[in-house]
C-alpha cells in the first residue's frame, strides 16, 4: 500500500485537484480516498486498466518563492491559494484512452461519486511526459 512506485518514461499522468466543501477536511475524506484508490489498483492496474501507480498528496499551503515567477505580486499568490486544493491525486497511466475508460466504470463512478459529494470542485488535468532523473551516484 505505501510501497515506492516506479514510472516509466512515456507515460500519462493525470493531475486531480479536489477541493473539499467549507468543513470537510482531509480526514473526513480519507477512508474514501483509500477506497476509491484501492479500486483502481485492484481492477485496472494491467495492460488492459493501464494504471501504473498513483499518489495523493494534502495541500501544506506554502508557495515557493524561488520556483514561481510571479512570487512577489500578491495578488498572484492570492489567486494560486484559492485554486491550490485540499488534495490533489497523481495517478500514472500507459495511456489517456486507458484512464478514461476505467474512470466512465461504474466501480469506480460509485467510489468518486461519494468524494465528490463532499466537494465545491474537482478537475483533472492530463499531461505527458518529457523527462524524468534520479541523481548520478
Amino acid at each position: 500500500m505505501f510501497h515506492p512506485i516506479e514510472i516509466p518514461f512515456g507515460c500519462t499522468m493525470l493531475f486531480n485537484v479536489v477541493d473539499l466543501k467549507q468543513g470537510v477536511t482531509v480526514a473526513d475524506v480519507e477512508l474514501l480516498l483509500g477506497e476509491m484508490c484501492t479500486v483502481v489498483k485492484n481492477n485496472y492496474g494491467d495492460d488492459n486498466g493501464g494504471f501504473i501507480g498513483g499518489q495523493v498528496f494534502k495541500n501544506a499551503g506554502f508557495i515557493s518563492d524561488e520556483g514561481s515567477v510571479m512570487a512577489d505580486d500578491e495578488n498572484y499568490n492570492k489567486r494560486v491559494k484559492q485554486n491550490m486544493g485540499d488534495i490533489v491525486i497523481l495517478t500514472y497511466w500507459q495511456s489517456f484512452e486507458q484512464h478514461e475508460k476505467s474512470h466512465a466504470d461504474a466501480l469506480f463512478k460509485e467510489k468518486f461519486s461519494a468524494l465528490a459529494e463532499l466537494c465545491d470542485e474537482t478537475y483533472e488535468v492530463g499531461y505527458e511526459m518529457l523527462w524524468q532523473g534520479v541523481p548520478e551516484e
